[in-house]
Protein backbone atom coordinates (compact mmCIF):
# COMPACT_ATOMS: atom_id res chain seq x y z
CA UNK A 1 0.00 0.00 0.00
CA UNK A 2 1.53 3.34 -1.05
CA UNK A 3 1.26 6.58 0.92
CA UNK A 4 -1.73 7.91 -1.03
CA UNK A 5 -3.59 4.61 -0.53
CA UNK A 6 -2.81 4.84 3.20
CA UNK A 7 -4.36 8.31 3.30
CA UNK A 8 -7.46 7.01 1.56
CA UNK A 9 -7.60 4.20 4.14
CA UNK A 10 -7.30 6.77 6.93
CA UNK A 11 -10.22 8.71 5.44
CA UNK A 12 -12.30 5.52 5.38
CA UNK A 13 -11.60 4.94 9.08
CA UNK A 14 -12.51 8.53 9.85
CA UNK A 15 -15.74 8.19 7.89
CA UNK A 16 -16.70 5.24 10.10
CA UNK A 17 -15.88 7.00 13.37
CA UNK A 18 -17.07 10.57 12.69
CA UNK A 19 -20.80 9.83 13.19
CA UNK A 20 -19.93 9.06 16.85
CA UNK A 21 -18.61 12.58 17.36
CA UNK A 22 -20.65 15.76 17.89
CA UNK A 23 -21.30 18.11 15.01
CA UNK A 24 -22.73 17.94 11.54
CA UNK A 25 -22.02 14.38 10.41
CA UNK A 26 -23.28 15.15 6.89
CA UNK A 27 -20.73 17.96 6.56
CA UNK A 28 -17.93 15.65 7.69
CA UNK A 29 -18.98 12.92 5.27
CA UNK A 30 -19.00 15.51 2.49
CA UNK A 31 -15.47 16.51 3.52
CA UNK A 32 -14.38 12.86 3.28
CA UNK A 33 -15.75 12.61 -0.25
CA UNK A 34 -14.06 15.85 -1.31
CA UNK A 35 -10.77 14.77 0.28
CA UNK A 36 -10.96 11.47 -1.63
CA UNK A 37 -11.70 13.33 -4.86
CA UNK A 38 -8.71 15.64 -4.35
CA UNK A 39 -6.54 12.63 -3.60
CA UNK A 40 -6.89 11.47 -7.21
CA UNK A 41 -4.68 14.38 -8.28
CA UNK A 42 -0.98 13.53 -8.02
CA UNK A 43 -0.01 17.10 -7.07
CA UNK A 44 -2.72 17.68 -4.44
CA UNK A 45 -0.19 17.19 -1.65
CA UNK A 46 1.81 20.23 -2.77
CA UNK A 47 1.11 23.87 -2.04
CA UNK A 48 1.36 24.84 -5.71
CA UNK A 49 -1.68 22.66 -6.49
CA UNK A 50 -4.61 24.97 -7.10
CA UNK A 51 -7.39 25.56 -6.36
CA UNK A 52 -6.69 23.44 -3.24
CA UNK A 53 -4.22 21.17 -1.46
CA UNK A 54 -3.80 19.08 1.70
CA UNK A 55 -2.69 20.44 5.08
CA UNK A 56 -2.26 18.86 8.51
CA UNK A 57 -3.20 20.52 11.81
CA UNK A 58 -2.45 19.87 15.47
CA UNK A 59 -4.79 20.74 18.32
CA UNK A 60 -2.49 20.38 21.33
CA UNK A 61 -3.87 19.81 24.84
CA UNK A 62 -1.94 20.41 28.07
CA UNK A 63 -1.40 17.55 30.57
CA UNK A 64 -4.48 18.45 32.61
CA UNK A 65 -6.81 18.37 29.62
CA UNK A 66 -7.91 21.90 30.53
CA UNK A 67 -6.04 24.07 28.00
CA UNK A 68 -5.27 24.05 24.30
CA UNK A 69 -2.38 25.69 22.51
CA UNK A 70 -3.41 28.39 20.04
CA UNK A 71 -1.42 30.68 17.79
CA UNK A 72 -2.35 34.10 16.46
CA UNK A 73 -1.62 33.57 12.77
CA UNK A 74 0.27 36.51 11.32
CA UNK A 75 -1.15 36.24 7.80
CA UNK A 76 -4.73 35.20 8.59
CA UNK A 77 -4.99 37.44 11.69
CA UNK A 78 -6.88 34.75 13.64
CA UNK A 79 -6.35 32.57 16.68
CA UNK A 80 -5.97 29.03 15.34
CA UNK A 81 -4.62 25.58 16.07
CA UNK A 82 -1.12 24.88 14.73
CA UNK A 83 -0.59 23.37 11.30
CA UNK A 84 0.74 23.70 7.80
CA UNK A 85 1.21 22.35 4.30
CA UNK A 86 1.76 18.70 3.48
CA UNK A 87 4.48 19.56 0.93
CA UNK A 88 4.32 16.12 -0.65
CA UNK A 89 3.92 14.09 2.55
CA UNK A 90 0.72 12.05 2.24
CA UNK A 91 0.84 11.04 5.92
CA UNK A 92 -1.12 13.99 7.29
CA UNK A 93 -0.70 12.78 10.88
CA UNK A 94 3.06 13.12 10.41
CA UNK A 95 2.55 16.55 8.86
CA UNK A 96 0.46 17.63 11.85
CA UNK A 97 3.07 16.38 14.33
CA UNK A 98 5.91 18.10 12.48
CA UNK A 99 4.03 21.40 12.23
CA UNK A 100 2.93 21.21 15.86
CA UNK A 101 6.53 20.79 16.98
CA UNK A 102 8.04 23.39 14.66
CA UNK A 103 5.43 26.08 15.36
CA UNK A 104 5.49 25.66 19.15
CA UNK A 105 8.96 24.49 20.13
CA UNK A 106 7.36 21.53 21.92
CA UNK A 107 9.27 18.34 21.20
CA UNK A 108 7.42 15.89 23.44
CA UNK A 109 4.00 15.52 21.82
CA UNK A 110 1.95 12.35 21.59
CA UNK A 111 -1.23 11.53 19.71
CA UNK A 112 -4.31 11.31 21.93
CA UNK A 113 -5.69 7.85 21.08
CA UNK A 114 -9.36 8.82 20.96
CA UNK A 115 -9.91 6.19 18.24
CA UNK A 116 -9.62 3.50 20.91
CA UNK A 117 -13.04 4.58 22.19
CA UNK A 118 -14.43 2.88 19.10
CA UNK A 119 -11.81 0.11 18.82
CA UNK A 120 -10.18 1.67 15.79
CA UNK A 121 -6.57 2.03 14.69
CA UNK A 122 -4.43 5.02 15.54
CA UNK A 123 -3.88 7.79 14.60
CA UNK A 124 -6.74 9.23 12.56
CA UNK A 125 -8.05 12.82 12.41
CA UNK A 126 -10.70 13.94 14.87
CA UNK A 127 -11.94 16.59 12.43
CA UNK A 128 -11.79 17.52 8.74
CA UNK A 129 -12.26 20.98 7.32
CA UNK A 130 -12.09 22.68 3.92
CA UNK A 131 -11.67 26.43 4.11
CA UNK A 132 -10.80 29.35 1.89
CA UNK A 133 -7.41 31.06 2.10
CA UNK A 134 -7.62 34.64 0.80
CA UNK A 135 -5.46 35.89 -2.04
CA UNK A 136 -2.19 37.72 -1.37
CA UNK A 137 0.18 39.56 -3.72
CA UNK A 138 2.17 36.32 -3.96
CA UNK A 139 -0.62 33.76 -4.41
CA UNK A 140 -4.21 33.47 -5.57
CA UNK A 141 -7.11 32.49 -3.31
CA UNK A 142 -7.26 28.74 -2.72
CA UNK A 143 -8.60 26.08 -0.35
CA UNK A 144 -6.92 24.10 2.40
CA UNK A 145 -8.10 20.53 2.84
CA UNK A 146 -7.23 20.31 6.52
CA UNK A 147 -6.94 17.05 8.50
CA UNK A 148 -6.83 17.77 12.24
CA UNK A 149 -5.23 15.57 14.88
CA UNK A 150 -5.26 15.66 18.69
CA UNK A 151 -2.00 15.80 20.66
CA UNK A 152 -0.97 15.99 24.28
CA UNK A 153 2.06 17.98 25.48
CA UNK A 154 3.91 16.08 28.21
CA UNK A 155 6.30 18.55 29.76
CA UNK A 156 6.43 22.30 30.48
CA UNK A 157 8.77 23.13 27.61
CA UNK A 158 9.31 26.75 26.67
CA UNK A 159 7.06 27.87 23.82
CA UNK A 160 8.69 29.36 20.74
CA UNK A 161 6.70 31.73 18.55
CA UNK A 162 7.42 30.99 14.89
CA UNK A 163 7.70 33.61 12.14
CA UNK A 164 4.19 32.70 10.99
CA UNK A 165 2.70 33.71 14.36
CA UNK A 166 2.27 36.97 16.21
CA UNK A 167 1.68 35.19 19.53
CA UNK A 168 1.27 31.71 20.94
CA UNK A 169 -0.37 30.81 24.24
CA UNK A 170 -2.16 28.17 26.32
CA UNK A 171 -5.87 29.00 26.39
CA UNK A 172 -8.45 27.47 28.76
CA UNK A 173 -10.83 25.40 26.66
CA UNK A 174 -13.78 27.34 28.08
CA UNK A 175 -12.29 30.61 26.76
CA UNK A 176 -11.45 29.61 23.18
CA UNK A 177 -14.75 31.01 21.87
CA UNK A 178 -13.71 34.45 23.12
CA UNK A 179 -10.79 34.41 20.68
CA UNK A 180 -12.35 32.69 17.68
CA UNK A 181 -16.08 32.19 17.14
CA UNK A 182 -15.85 30.60 13.69
CA UNK A 183 -17.72 27.33 13.28
CA UNK A 184 -14.51 25.59 12.25
CA UNK A 185 -12.92 26.33 15.63
CA UNK A 186 -16.04 25.85 17.76
CA UNK A 187 -16.63 22.43 16.17
CA UNK A 188 -13.13 21.32 17.12
CA UNK A 189 -13.55 22.42 20.72
CA UNK A 190 -16.97 20.77 21.00
CA UNK A 191 -15.48 17.52 19.73
CA UNK A 192 -12.49 17.82 22.06
CA UNK A 193 -14.71 18.32 25.10
CA UNK A 194 -16.77 15.27 24.16
CA UNK A 195 -13.67 13.13 23.57
CA UNK A 196 -12.11 14.14 26.89
CA UNK A 197 -15.38 13.41 28.69
CA UNK A 198 -15.52 9.93 27.15
CA UNK A 199 -11.84 9.21 27.81
CA UNK A 200 -12.18 10.15 31.49
CA UNK A 201 -14.36 7.09 31.84
CA UNK A 202 -11.71 4.77 30.37
CA UNK A 203 -8.19 3.59 31.13
CA UNK A 204 -6.99 5.82 28.27
CA UNK A 205 -7.53 8.87 30.46
CA UNK A 206 -5.62 7.40 33.38
CA UNK A 207 -2.76 6.44 31.07
CA UNK A 208 -2.39 9.88 29.53
CA UNK A 209 -3.49 12.31 32.22
CA UNK A 210 -3.56 10.73 35.66
CA UNK A 211 -1.43 12.72 38.08
CA UNK A 212 -0.65 15.45 35.57
CA UNK A 213 0.08 18.92 36.84
CA UNK A 214 -0.89 22.16 35.10
CA UNK A 215 1.78 24.25 33.46
CA UNK A 216 1.97 27.51 31.55
CA UNK A 217 5.24 27.56 29.59
CA UNK A 218 6.74 30.95 28.86
CA UNK A 219 7.05 32.17 25.29
CA UNK A 220 10.54 32.62 23.91
CA UNK A 221 11.13 35.82 21.95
Amino acid sequence: MNEREKLKNTLTHYSEISPNLPGDSKFQQDCVQRFESLLTSERSGYRDHLPGHFTGAALIVDPTGERVLLTHHRKLKKWLQLGGHADGDWDLSRVALKEGQEESGLNKLSFIPFESLWQDSHPIPFDLDIHEIPATPKESAHQHYDARFLFMAHEPEKLICSEESKEIRWVPISEVSQLNQEESMLRQIHKLQYILKCMKETSSWRKHWAGSQPFLPQVSA
